[in-house]
């Protein structure tokens, strides 16, 4: 049983046979992708406050520290980076800042809001104004707060990183994994297109990295809503001086990953922060969000590849690249996918509908007949339709 899980209402049972199983697979034992796909974003830290201090994260600062942009900031950051030609807004905050943090508390109660989710909402509505789709990653969140901004949101995530209990999540609020499966539940029942992901290398040893991906499976076999899990190893910095996953330990839980996984779900590795070089014949189909124009707030230390960079690694991978957008193409109706699309139509997703994947407001925006509006499609190859 997942640590803290029932606490949460959350029923996964992970089967000891499946996890046996899943620890005898190597990298020789996957397929590897017939193409890689990436997406160009801006990142928009809403703040960099968080009610969690795990000891590996640089994102968060003190509370008195932490600030919290406002709706014109965010605009000029969507601005430059609809200039720059990007499709997605990440937006990012830590969990429940106004929780612990005083000032951020006060600042939003001063904007007009008693949450930072309703202040996330006003913020992706800019984004839209100013061409961009969505992408909330804001942490855990109850379902009132997540359908609080789920219409005004392409796609949404947050990391599981594991459903283990480790020291790095310790303190006076420790990270709960049964939290984390709330959510990722949460987003299912919502409807929610969303990506999450495992953190390597932070206590956990390889069980918990079996029981992790299996645990993701489950919930997308429930509800068919995971687009895409990331593999991401941990890595040094001004916060963490533990280990960091050598290649051989990333290739072989980038394979478990694809081995556990269904076909539709893609793997993504982050090659900011790992040599996805190495790691395309373990399974990998897909680079993650790049941006032209901000940093990785994440991870501050380790700068995004340029597109040319990512080229480079199709290349000696002999595999084309192609630019997707926030949301992936199975959860569009058939009208809006590219003529090339040969995936698995999300459940509900195809003609006459009973599953709302994207939203009335989503789909304006995926259609409408303004720059922002063919660029995307244009990313979907269906822009002269």
């Amino acid at each position: 049983m997942i640590p803290g899980a029932s606490e949460y209402g959350v029923d996964v049972t992970i089967d000891d046979a499946a996890v046996d199983e899943l620890l005898e697979v190597a990298p020789g034992d996957v397929d590897g992708a017939s193409s890689l796909t990436f997406a160009r974003n801006v990142f928009v830290p809403l703040t960099t406050a968080c009610r969690y201090t795990c000891t590996y994260c640089t994102y968060f600062d003190p509370p008195g520290e932490a600030s919290l942009l406002s709706l014109e900031e965010v605009r000029e950051i969507c601005q430059r980076g609809a200039d720059a030609g990007c499709t997605e807004a990440l937006f990012t905050f830590g969990d429940d800042p106004d929780d612990r943090y005083d000032g951020i508390h006060d600042q939003l109660a001063e904007w007009g809001h008693d949450s930072i989710h309703t202040y996330l909402r006003e913020a992706c509505e800019v984004a839209l104004e100013e061409g961009l789709l969505p992408h909330a990653n804001p942490g855990d969140q109850t379902r009132d707060q997540m359908a609080e901004v789920a219409d005004v949101n392409a796609s949404m995530g947050v990391m599981l990183e594991t459903t283990a209990e480790v020291d790095a999540h310790a303190g006076p609020r420790r990270k709960e994994p049964g939290q984390r499966l709330r959510t990722i539940r949460t987003a299912g029942e919502l409807d929610v297109a969303f990506t999450t992901g495992i953190l390597v290398g932070i206590g956990e040893d390889w069980r918990d990295r079996a029981e992790s991906l299996l645990a993701i499976r489950e919930l997308h076999e429930r509800y068919d809503h995971v687009q895409e899990v990331i593999v991401q190893p941990v890595r040094e910095n001004d916060r963490w001086s533990g280990d960091t996953p050598d290649l051989e330990t990333m290739r072989r839980v980038t394979a478990m990953a694809r081995a556990a996984l269904p076909e539709e779900v893609s793997v993504q590795v982050p090659p900011n922060l790992t040599d996805a070089r190495e790691l395309i014949d373990c399974g990998v189909d897909d680079l993650g969000g790049v941006s032209p124009v901000t940093d990785d707030h994440v991870n501050p230390d380790y700068e995004w590849p340029a597109l040319r960079e990512l080229e480079a690694i199709a290349e000696d991978a002999g595999l084309p690249l192609r630019e997707r957008l926030p949301v992936y193409e199975r959860f569009l109706p058939p009208d809006l996918r590219s003529p090339a699309f040969d995936g698995v139509p999300a459940e509900g997703a195809g003609r006459g509908a009973d599953r709302e994947w994207i939203s009335p407001t989503i789909h304006a925006a995926l259609t409408a007949d303004d720059e922002a509006g063919r660029r995307y499609r244009s990313v979907l190859g269906t822009v002269d339709r």
